[in-house]
């Protein structure tokens, strides 16, 4: 069966069903969902007396048919979930939304991939962050299917009738109070999942930490919050690498010389390969904080900063002994000139022959 005849079968199998549970007036429509490292293909039913819908996501439901070949199985899961999400939509109040005294306590903020989602981000207000983009969002609620959050964009924002500068300010000041930031070691976070299975590792041990927010939902976002990399570089006490571990947290190593940016990048690659969700991946790229210069960049950009400095100092090294060589030879024909000069001097003093000098 081709994707155009599977849809008309799930919005036909979702219709009988919500009418048959007494959902009467249910509309669904299809579009395209365009989301934030991820878009696809959906069926939104929005019950009637309901100003916002639930999105189906027919490719995910295809994939599952294609595996399966079950048709029937597939046309309940998605009526399951489509009255699964009805059930437990937050109550949205549309006109608060549109609100912003009532919304901007609620904004957070996210970081996701500015490659993956360069077309998107043309309608969103965002900045970058060396290749991700810092995003806004707004909290409306939680439910045990997740967390409903609108997007900030542009139309948004205006909307609002306030600036990027205002949204990105406000945003700074309430995201650390909804979604406060979190750095953990390694060893805590292991014990956490799987408690008595890990030995005791000393805080100054640690090499590695886990930055999020206690919801563990995009909590990647930290790392913009202010304060966020010089606070992380007192608790790793110096340099620290930053791995895109997802969209959801972060890694922090601390920079000891055992690692470089090679080899730190090539496990971000295989883990994203291997264990990351696509539409949870961040970027595939290591950065790196100096904590003495307060600088946040991609790692490979710190390390060749490095080598240029290190060029730069043995350069120096090298000019030195000419520098000494010639500082030497002016201080040398200097005392030659003194000397020339104190002769003369003497000189004018001493008598020629056959004259006579009084005493």
């Amino acid at each position: 069966m081709n994707f155009d005849d599977f849809k008309a079968e799930i919005m036909e199998g979702v219709r009988e069903h919500l009418e048959e549970n007494g959902y009467q007036g249910v509309e669904l429509s299809e579009h395209k969902v365009d989301k934030m490292n991820d878009s696809y293909e959906a069926i939104t039913v929005k019950p009637a007396d309901s100003a916002i819908g639930v999105n189906l996501n027919v490719d995910a439901f295809y994939a599952k048919y294609q595996r399966t070949n079950d048709l029937q199985a597939v046309i309940e899961d998605a009526c399951n979930a489509a009255e699964r999400g009805i059930e437990n939509s937050p109550e949205i109040d549309v006109a608060a939304i549109t609100n912003y005294e009532q919304m901007k306590d609620k904004l957070t903020m996210e970081v996701v991939s500015a490659e993956r989602n360069a077309e998107l981000l043309k309608e969103v207000p965002h900045e970058q962050m060396e290749d991700m983009a810092v995003i806004y969002r707004i909290v409306l609620g939680s439910s045990e299917d997740g967390i409903g959050t609108v997007l900030v964009t542009n139309q948004l924002m205006e909307k609002y009738g306030i600036t990027h500068d205002q949204l990105r300010q406000d945003a700074m000041e309430k995201a650390p109070e909804i979604r406060p930031s979190e750095i953990k070691g390694m060893s805590e976070v292991m014990e956490e999942l799987a408690p008595g299975m890990m030995p005791e590792i000393a805080p100054e041990d640690e090499v590695m930490f886990v930055a999020s927010n206690p919801e563990k939902v995009h909590g990647a976002g930290v790392i913009a919050y202010p304060n966020f990399l010089e606070d992380a570089a007192k608790k790793l006490d110096g340099d620290f690498y930053i791995l895109p571990s997802s969209i959801h947290e972060i890694l922090l190593v601390r920079d000891n010389g055992e690692m470089d940016s090679k080899q730190l990048g090539a496990m971000v690659r295989e883990v994203n390969a291997t264990q990351v969700e696509p539409q949870d991946q961040l970027t595939d790229n290591v950065y790196h904080y100096d904590s003495k210069n307060h600088v946040f960049e991609l790692a490979e950009k710190f390390e060749q900063r490095q080598l240029e400095q290190e060029l730069d100092k043995d350069a120096q090294d090298l000019e030195q002994p000419h520098k000494d060589s010639v500082l030497e030879k002016m201080k040398e024909k200097k005392e030659e000139i003194a000397k020339q000069d104190s002769v003369k001097e003497v000189a004018k003093h001493i008598p020629s022959k056959g004259k006579e000098v009084s005493l």
